[in-house]
């Protein structure tokens, strides 16, 4: 494997002014070693697994999680149907209620 492919591949998992090539190469003349500051930094970061996320929007409460469901997709096509059987009905389907158009 080529230096730049590994550079570039692992680039984003060592920060690159905590990590730079003066400070992982040789001793330093302090007890603390060369990688104090690369310890400290991770040192710091959050350990254990991320917290869960706030439910946020509709498909977070509807379609993500242990309550996922069909029941908004199906109340939506039901919803549909119904405004566009009451359209379809008042500007068409009334005028052939009394067998209007007939020849």
């Amino acid at each position: 494997m080529h230096g730049t492919v590994a550079r570039r591949a692992l680039g984003g998992l060592v920060p690159p002014k905590i990590a730079s090539p003066k400070l992982l190469s040789g001793a330093s003349p302090s007890g603390s070693g060369p990688l104090a500051p690369l310890v400290a930094f991770y040192y710091k970061l959050p350990k254990g697994p991320a917290p869960t996320p706030a439910i946020r929007g509709l498909k977070a409460r509807f379609f993500s999680g242990k309550n996922a469901s069909a029941t908004p997709v199906l109340g939506l096509i039901g919803g549909v149907f119904l405004v566009g059987y009451t359209l379809d009905y008042q500007l068409h389907l009334k005028h052939h209620k009394n067998n209007a158009h007939l020849n």
